[in-house]
């Protein structure tokens, strides 16, 4: 098999792993060495200064030792298996680089013969990109859950973020779609990596010419809909995660059914991606708002509404707390304000210093007013024609895609369209078509009323509706 072939299958093997993000480390280009790495984006997103950044995502090897359920490369799944030679990888890579194609590596891989094994093999292959191809770029690596502690520090020496996947929520998810892992092999590596980070500070402050380990942080994925867990289980978890392991970022992939098994949802199942980005604004609370996992779910109130996203939930059942005035606001409160974000609540802090800010104030901000206008208050006076009830406000949040999830679109009713498109008796149907002739009859002649075309029919219809309001008939 020729590397092209060897790239076409690992690199379409590799799309179910999430990375988009940003690389999180700035590294300087030096003298001798292959590239750089900038903190502000990693595949194919955009960076501070708009430039496109790209990521050769790949698997090291789809031929895989271990038989989990959800998983397109298991074992017993019937795919044609390929396997990257330590040199091939690194030449591909730094050729796709030659060519600025990419900016950076995320590599991953199946589980060969066994974690240590697949380790090894990973490390030459980023070996001989570092030191004999001497690149300086961005490398993610995920790591091979089981694998030897020593592995992984040598893995983490040698890239810039390690992540490792917890897959599924839940340990009894894990046991049933997984048999072959196990929540400790998972935490362990997880445990680790973080000593390592917090030992790796202390060793540069006395000696700067340490090596650094993975210095972007670590980062973790986990499958939503394969298994019956709620959001509330999810996000309690990615808190408990963020404040144990110091993780960099928790990412949430919808399900996306590719496998026949009585375990798993059925082929023709929808991945759940509005679920997701869901997951992700509640993580996004987490992580910048000072939003509490407790605060956006409960035991009762489980999962979070898909019409609206997890910060207008919140402040919808929690009216009391507004409105807000945003002259006077702390910006811990502006930050609950949803609408405003991290940058629009700076905004507000530094401008109210030079004198109280109105509605027009805001607009001139570039704050979006669409959703705080609701919550908020200007020199204590609301914005005109705002009415505070968590209905109405419920309405007015809606977009228009939201209200085509919440039913089937409305539609207008005519007295021309057919009986069963109107849930009325045939005969009240051919009464109102009888009186409305007549009236037709009486008041325009019987031209008015000749001719089939329906849209010179429902015109007419309107300029009678127009005549009997005139005259008092209605």
């Amino acid at each position: 098999m020729d590397i092209i072939e060897k790239l076409t299958i690992l690199s379409d093997a590799a799309k179910y792993d999430v990375a988009c993000t940003s690389s999180g480390v700035d590294r300087a280009g030096k003298k001798g060495f292959l590239g750089n790495a900038a903190s502000c984006g990693i595949c194919h997103s955009f960076s501070a200064d708009g430039r496109c950044i790209a990521l050769l995502k790949v698997l090291f090897s789809n031929a895989c030792a271990f038989d989990c359920s959800y998983c397109v490369n298991r074992k017993s799944n019937d795919i044609k298996r390929a396997t990257f030679e330590p040199h091939e990888l690194a030449e591909l890579m730094i050729q796709f680089y030659r060519r600025n194609y990419i900016e950076g590596l995320f590599l991953s891989s199946a589980v060969i013969k066994n974690p240590d094994h697949t380790c090894e093999q990973m490390i030459e292959a980023l070996s001989l990109i570092r030191n004999e191809y001497r690149f300086n770029g961005y490398i993610h690596v995920k790591v091979i859950p089981g694998a030897d502690e020593r592995l992984l520090t040598a893995l983490g020496l040698l890239a810039d973020r390690m992540s490792v996947n917890l897959e599924l929520p839940s340990h009894n998810s894990l046991k049933l779609l997984a048999p072959d892992k196990s929540r400790e092999s998972i935490l362990e590596p997880m445990k680790m990596i973080k000593e390592g980070i917090l030992e790796n500070k202390s060793d540069l402050v006395k000696y700067r010419s340490t090596p650094k380990f993975v210095p972007a942080g670590q980062s973790t994925q986990m499958i939503v809909g394969a298994t019956p867990e709620t959001d509330y289980q999810i996000i309690n978890l990615s808190a408990a995660l963020y404040k144990k392991y110091e993780l960099k970022r928790v990412f949430y992939s919808a399900y996306m059914p590719v496998l026949e098994d009585k375990n798993l949802p059925a082929v023709d199942t929808k991945p759940q991606l509005l679920r997701e980005h869901r997951l992700y604004q509640a993580d996004w609370l987490l992580r910048f708002y000072e939003f509490e996992a407790a605060e956006l779910l409960d035991e009762k109130n489980p999962n979070f509404n898909l019409l609206i996203d997890p910060k207008c939930n919140w402040a919808l059942n929690h009216y009391d707390f507004f409105p807000v005035e945003v002259n006077t606001a702390p910006y811990e409160v502006l930050l609950r304000v949803p609408g405003l974000g991290v940058v629009g609540a700076k905004k507000i802090l530094r401008a109210r210093r030079s004198g109280k800010l109105d509605f027009p104030d805001l607009k001139k901000l570039n704050i979006v007013l669409k959703r705080a206008q609701y919550f908020i208050t200007c020199k204590g006076k609301t914005m005109l024609g705002i009415r505070y009830d968590p209905e109405a406000v419920l309405r007015g949040l809606l977009s228009e895609q939201s209200w085509q999830l919440a039913g089937p679109p409305m539609e207008q009713l005519s007295l021309f369209d057919d009986i069963k498109s109107i849930g009325s008796s045939s005969s009240d149907i051919t009464d109102k078509r009888e009186e409305i002739t007549f009236f037709l009859s009486s008041n325009f002649g019987s031209d008015f009323i000749e001719g089939n075309n329906p849209l010179q029919l429902n015109a007419n219809a309107m300029k009678v509706e127009n005549l009997k309001c005139l005259t008092g008939q209605i």
